[in-house]
């Protein structure tokens, strides 16, 4: 890990302005930087309302940490271990996150929510298997003789596969659109100028890569909806 999008959250608009609560956040992530060798390529500042459940500045930091390939680091983890719901996603998107009070528990919360997560996916495995074998214990007849069944299954199984790819690199394009949009508006449309613009930024290719022409020209033909 060399990059992080750093994440700040106070409560009030009065402590927004004052700065109180956000130099120390500030302080503890920087210093867990520098003691690591990190470099800090983007900051959210979050005023929370109590009577609000959305957080753009977070979702904007999640997606400058998924555009660039950093890593989200909060000053400390009940910045954002209150939301269970939001930790869940947070380990299924595959952006990564430290809290610089306690860097270790916080992978291993996520660790262990992952673990329960898996061994209820086992749990519901040995159900199936289970009613299955007691179904066929019964004289319940299982599947197609011929083998139909196991090939349509194969070939809905291919299906699925693509569908998903081709919404993973849909989900990918939206990332990018905004991105794209405000380089144009910079007046940057060239090919290999908003290539040299992402790359500028420190946006990364779908594969952790740096930007071509050939590269910003598929982003922009899936953005647009081209062929």
């Amino acid at each position: 890990m060399s990059r992080i999008v750093a994440y700040y959250r106070v409560s009030t608009e009065g402590q927004g302005r004052s700065g109180l609560g956000l130099e120390a956040q500030r302080e503890a992530v920087s210093a867990l930087c520098q003691m690591r060798g990190w470099q800090i390529v983007a900051e959210f500042t979050e005023i929370e309302s109590g009577k609000r459940n959305d957080r753009p500045e977070l979702s904007a930091a999640l997606h400058r940490a998924k555009v660039t390939g950093a890593v989200l680091v909060v000053a400390k983890l009940d910045r954002l271990s209150r939301n269970i719901a939001f930790l869940t996603a947070l380990q299924e998107s595959g952006t990564g996150f430290v809290a610089a009070d306690m860097p270790e528990a916080n992978e291993l919360t996520v660790h262990i929510m992952a673990a329960v997560a898996q061994a209820e996916r086992k749990a519901i495995s040995k159900r199936t298997r289970e009613a299955l074998a007691a179904a066929k214990a019964r004289g319940t007849r299982l599947g197609n003789p011929n083998g139909a069944a196991a090939l349509l299954r194969a070939a809905k199984g291919n299906g699925a596969a693509i569908r998903a790819v081709r919404a993973n690199a849909a989900g990918r394009a939206a990332d990018y659109a905004p991105i794209i949009a405000d380089i144009r508006a910079a007046g940057l449309v060239s090919l290999p100028a908003i290539a040299m613009e992402l790359n500028a930024r420190g946006i990364v290719t779908a594969r952790g890569g740096s930007w071509h022409p050939s590269t910003v020209r598929n982003l922009i033909q899936r953005i647009e909806g081209a062929p």
